[in-house]
């Protein structure tokens, strides 16, 4: 008996940088709807580098709204890396209450005492050293050198993977490894040469706002013409 041949997996969808035409169209149409329908954030009204790393570890797997509060009671209490390196930690934990992902604010705190012992009370604007303190990975580095230092570096949390796979890429598995190393890559090659502060911040507001996990708002979306996602159909379940 001849026995049927097992199916095969779907071929990996070929990874592609998005062509210069379509890059420029993008960031038209993002920086146009982020000056209409950008939010009011107070980390966007700072370049001190300490509170863009306090906005950005709370905003880890927690919401904007449940941050604010956190946020400004944080930095009344730990106005700086020297005061949070120096604070009592019982009284950092209590701090954070109620965030939750507890380990965030020792990390905090670590980073806080590294810059102290090592750099002064401040955090560089080079991604290496960034890198080398335990609890900055390349996303909060790149927001780091984005937001505080206004340097050409990209960024890629959930909301800006998830916008530039729906609209760059379409199909495949967003979680893979190649997956993620070529949204790095677009969100790389998509950065302007000016505007990057207002860019990345857009990226994540659109991603927040607009092209978010579950029912997307497609009928509104500027992107939609050229989102790959959106022309095979509903988008509603996919990542």
């Amino acid at each position: 008996m001849t026995k049927t041949p097992r199916s095969r997996r779907a071929a990996a969808p070929t990874l592609e940088m998005p062509a210069p035409p379509d890059r420029r169209r993008f960031r038209t149409r993002l920086l146009t709807w982020y000056g209409r329908h950008g939010r009011d954030l107070p980390w966007r009204t700072t370049d001190d580098p300490y509170h863009i790393l306090v906005s950005e570890i709370m905003l880890q797997q927690t919401q904007v709204d449940r941050v604010l509060p956190k946020y400004h009671e944080w930095l009344g209490k730990f106005p700086s890396l020297h005061a949070l390196a120096s604070a009592d930690e019982t009284h950092v934990a209590d701090t954070w209450r109620p965030l939750g992902y507890n380990i965030r604010p020792r990390r905090l705190q670590a980073i806080a005492r590294e810059a102290v012992e090592k750099y002064d009370g401040r955090l560089p604007d080079d991604e290496a050293t960034l890198l080398s303190f335990k609890g900055i990975g390349q996303y909060t580095a790149g927001a780091i050198r984005s937001f505080a230092f206004r340097q050409r570096a990209a960024i890629l949390d959930t909301n800006v993977a998830r916008v530039l796979f729906r609209i760059f890429v379409g199909s495949g598995d967003p979680k893979s490894h190649a997956m993620k190393k070529h949204l790095w890559a677009v969100s790389e090659v998509m950065m302007p040469q000016k505007q990057v502060f207002d860019f990345n911040q857009a990226l994540m507001d659109f991603g927040a706002m607009v092209c978010v996990a579950r029912n997307p708002k497609c009928l509104v979306c500027p992107m939609s013409k050229d989102c790959l996602s959106y022309q095979t159909g509903p988008i509603n379940a996919r990542p």
